[in-house]
């Protein structure tokens, strides 16, 4: 069983399109781009949001775009807005259950925090910090180290398109009911 799932990863790699961009980005754009369900950003973004994460606008050019710079934006600040707080571990108490105990464990069994418990908890804050060390633009910069140069150009053509081929669809459509 997956931590952190789906959404997580759908979530990091749609913010990643708003880095370096002012314009806002619609949610349904985000997902065509990716190929990810529009269902799962639409329903996101406002967790995003009301995390202080994004703002949104409406409008043809509406959209969501960055609530902060993405220095300021760390991967943890992400993951809890989408997944909540969530252990690593939940300890079950097992080490008190031993039926040589006849359901009466002694002190020594269950005193102190339990150790399998203990290294999870250690593992869980190591996680925890550096998924706060890292932001939005480290991921962001370790992307456009890889792709090559012409691509993210291309992209952003495509998201400027898609906000132009919704503004045509909508004066078509105004045109149709008569409304100028």
């Amino acid at each position: 069983m997956a931590l952190y799932g789906a959404s997580t990863e759908y979530v990091l790699h749609s913010l990643l399109w708003l880095v370096d961009n002012p314009e806002p980005v619609s949610s349904l754009d985000l997902a065509e781009l990716q190929e990810i369900p529009a269902a799962f950003v639409a329903k996101l973004f406002p967790r995003l949001e009301k995390a202080g994460l994004l703002i949104a606008s409406e409008g043809l050019k509406g959209g969501y775009r960055l609530a902060k710079t993405a220095d300021e934006i760390s991967v943890l600040a992400v993951v809890d807005a989408v997944e909540g707080r969530k252990s690593l571990f939940n300890c079950q108490e097992i080490r008190g259950r031993c039926v040589l105990f006849n359901q009466k464990p002694p002190e020594w069994a269950t005193q102190g925090v339990c150790g399998i418990h203990g290294v999870m908890l250690r593992a869980e804050q190591v996680m925890r910090h550096e998924l706060a060390q890292t932001s939005l633009s480290d991921l962001a910069r370790s992307v456009r180290n890889k792709a090559p140069s012409p691509f993210l150009g291309e992209a952003q053509a495509w998201l400027g398109e898609r906000v132009q081929t919704r503004r045509v669809s909508k004066v078509r459509q105004r045109k149709r009911s008569g409304v100028s």
